[in-house]
């Protein structure tokens, strides 16, 4: 089993910039990849961003060159920060971070970001 658990959401403007956080435990050794989705209002949950456990990042075309991705280990647990800069209102939505072993998705409760004048 895969625990996560996320932090960091909160209101912004426009050209402004939130971290989210996600700590993950359990069966970190067993992890392939790591990354984080969203869900706006009205609409289906879209991958945002992955980390392979090979150190390798990809980013959805909408916030490539505005998101990275970093990687933290403390002992039994590892944290994925997403940075988002230059947030757009287009961005607001529910973020949610996932962690996958084989076939299997492990995803945090979400947390909410408003990117609003």
């Amino acid at each position: 089993q895969v625990q996560l658990v996320e932090s960091g959401g909160g209101l912004v403007q426009p050209g402004g910039s939130l971290r989210l956080a996600c700590a993950v435990s359990g069966r970190i050794n067993s992890i392939n990849s790591s990354g984080w989705y969203r869900q706006a209002p009205g609409k289906q949950r879209e991958w945002v961003a992955t980390l392979t456990s090979g150190d390798i990042t990809n980013f959805a075309d909408s916030v490539k060159g505005r998101f990275t991705l970093t990687l933290s280990s403390d002992n039994a647990k590892n944290t994925l920060y997403l940075h988002m800069n230059i947030l757009k209102p287009e961005d607001t939505a529910v973020y949610y971070c996932y962690s996958k072993v084989r076939t299997t998705y492990y995803w945090g409760q979400g947390t909410q970001v408003t990117v609003t004048s």
